[in-house]
């Protein structure tokens, strides 16, 4: 079967939703004192003392530096105290020790187009405001930037009460409802009017409390231009899920950031006509020579107009016949409706004939290589949209091993997880890499990365802000439940 990007765009369209309530990242920092007032939080700490010590630890930074084999990290009110070889290490009296020996210590990841809403059939996506905070630290993330939203108040209200300490979850950075032209059929999203209701409405969620917008397929580009502009004026970012308007033209309005890597380009669709989204995008990416001229040059405009790209091939694994199915612990998460939904897609899509989709995410893969090679700035996001199998939490980790089989050094895979999305962020100061004086947002991994990168998905303890979460005990407590809240 020959899917096209505009035909799925209603399959993948929390693609660019993203429903998690969340705190600018300006905004989201606390102290380690105040994350453990919440009996929600206090039930899955493993660690809350004031000095903390992880010792003999392999290091990758995320700085994009070689593994540092035997360290010795001090975590003091929440920050990063010091880190030195384990040999000349001097640990403090009242310090509690936590032996990693054996394992890799690596930046909390800061995740950039997540969601809190799950396809629950019949192209309807349920809030998962319970469940996916949860999850999503569970996994690693100790940030998370929304991609656009269908509950701006739930995912403004989780914010709030992960930053009182009344739930637990990553720090957010909330992105404003989709901001999209005509022609999608789908009830929760508002089409704009036109440039001018564009900017009503971003004047409206700038008043809520949102710090990032998310433009979508179908937006036209006057409004693109007034929605850049606007968040511009206000010191804020704007990515997009682009189709109606080309990657080329994007950059050229000043966006600051595209979203699903270079899955969602039209640049290369032939008499592709003006604000409209071409129903031969995703053929466009079959034919394409990923080693042309045209490409370069693409590459290096968006290079020398420092868009940022993030990659999402966790959602797009989906679609391609061949690839394994969810974690068997993600799908331990769902609830069975939405489990057998998956589970049956899934077979239906491995028994399939169509054969272009593998051929455009090898590209996909390879020109997100040639992007960072040239330059670029490549993030991390999962999107757990399409019909399903991309859980929050458990798809950080996929995330994680799908870049290091796109041919980067985990190195470098680590420092797109974590320190590129910070740089994004502006908060390259205070997380995204393991450094003396920076929040102690980090995560502890059983085994050595640098040997076995599926040792990812095992994470005995997520430190935010200094505060060790118990990760198997959240996975535990939250089977059978994402489907339903």
């Amino acid at each position: 079967m020959e899917f096209k990007l505009a035909s799925i765009a209603l399959i993948l369209y929390s693609f660019s939703c993203a429903v998690f309530a969340g705190s600018s990242v300006a905004q989201s920092t606390v102290s380690a004192s105040s994350m453990t007032k919440g009996t929600a939080s206090n039930n899955y700490v493993s660690y809350d003392q004031s000095i903390i010590a992880i010792t003999n630890v392999d290091i990758i930074d995320g700085t994009g530096r070689q593994r540092m084999p035997s360290q010795t990290v001090i975590i003091k009110a929440g920050k990063i105290s010091s880190i030195s070889d384990s040999i000349k290490a001097e640990i403090p009296n009242e310090a509690a020790i936590i032996n990693g020996s054996g394992k890799t210590l690596i930046p909390g990841l800061v995740m950039m187009h997540e969601h809190m809403f799950y396809p629950t059939g019949n192209a309807h996506y349920t809030e998962m405001l319970h469940s996916f905070p949860k999850l999503y630290l569970a996994g690693g993330a100790t940030t998370v930037r929304t991609a656009g939203t269908t509950s701006p108040y739930g995912d403004l209200n989780v914010r709030a009460a992960i930053n009182a300490g009344e739930t637990i979850g990553p720090d957010m950075d909330v992105t404003a409802p989709y901001l999209n032209g005509p022609g999608l059929p789908i009830l929760k999203l508002k089409t704009l009017r036109d440039a001018e209701n564009a900017k009503l409405m971003m004047d409206y969620w700038i008043s809520e409390g949102v710090t990032s917008y998310k433009a979508y397929i179908n937006i036209r580009s006057e409004e693109l231009k007034t929605v850049i502009t606007q968040a511009h004026k206000r010191h804020h970012k704007v990515t997009a899920h682009l189709c109606s308007i080309t990657y080329r033209e994007a950059a050229q309005m000043g966006i600051d950031n595209l979203e699903h890597g270079f899955f969602a380009a039209t640049d290369f669709v032939k008499n592709k006509q003006k604000d409209i989204c071409p129903k031969d995008a995703h053929q466009s990416l079959v034919d394409l020579d990923i080693n042309s001229q045209e490409v370069d040059d693409l590459i290096a405009y968006l290079v020398e107009q420092n868009v940022a790209l993030t990659s999402t091939l966790t959602v797009y694994e989906t679609f391609i016949k061949g690839r394994p199915k969810a974690y068997p612990l993600a799908l331990e998460a769902l609830i069975p409706q939405v489990r057998k939904q998956y589970e049956t897609r899934w077979l239906s899509i491995s028994q399939q004939e169509e054969a272009t989709w593998p051929v455009v995410f090898d590209k996909m893969m390879q020109l997100e290589r040639k992007f960072v090679e040239a330059g670029g700035l490549l993030m991390a996001g999962t999107d757990p949209t399409g019909y399903g199998g991309v859980v929050a939490g458990f798809s950080n980790q996929r995330m994680i091993e799908l870049l290091f089989e796109s041919g980067f050094r985990v190195e470098e895979v680590i420092k797109i997880a974590t320190l590129n999305a910070a740089t994004y962020l502006e908060k390259q100061d205070v997380i995204g890499s393991i450094e003396v004086g920076k929040n102690a947002d980090l995560v502890l991994v059983n085994g050595d990365l640098s040997v076995d990168i599926t040792r990812i998905q095992d994470m005995p303890v997520v430190f935010k802000n200094g505060i060790g979460y118990d990760s198997q005990q959240i996975v535990a407590d939250n089977k059978a439940i994402v489907g339903l809240h």
